[in-house]
């Protein structure tokens, strides 16, 4: 005799597709960017000009934060890859802007933690929000 919960179907985990990855890691890469580009504008800077400078410590740092949490395995997951992609990437790109020279001063860390929180977290939350609406 079976018991009930031999009778349930069993919650497989299946790991994301490439498509899926590579979506997520384009998002993030995106954010970054456009935080980057506003920053600039918002300082009445050309935006192409020096866009490279202002993105790159958070670029590299998003790399870094993707190899830490393994975003990779759950590139969508708001929580389990989200919130340490976002604190590798404000971290890390705090410091490679100081040592690179750049400005760090508190209001621009303010605001950039706070920027990009909403941004690779909050993607992250929307669509664990639609993917649950969808169920």
């Amino acid at each position: 005799m079976t018991s009930p919960e031999a009778a349930r179907p069993v919650a497989r985990r299946t790991s994301p597709g490439a498509r899926a990855v590579v979506a997520a890691l384009a998002i993030d890469i995106a954010f970054v960017i456009a935080f980057a580009a506003i920053g600039r504008a918002s300082h009445d800077s050309d935006v192409w000009a020096g866009l490279w400078q202002t993105a790159w410590p958070f670029l590299a740092a998003l790399g870094a934060g993707w190899i830490v949490t393994l975003a990779w395995r759950a590139p969508s997951a708001p929580l389990r890859t989200g919130l340490g992609v976002w604190a590798v990437t404000v971290a890390g790109g705090m410091l490679l802007r100081a040592t690179s020279g750049q400005g760090t001063a508190l209001p621009f860390i303010v605001v950039a933690t706070l920027t990009l929180l909403l941004a690779l977290v909050g993607w992250r939350v929307v669509a664990a929000i639609v993917r649950r609406v969808r169920r």
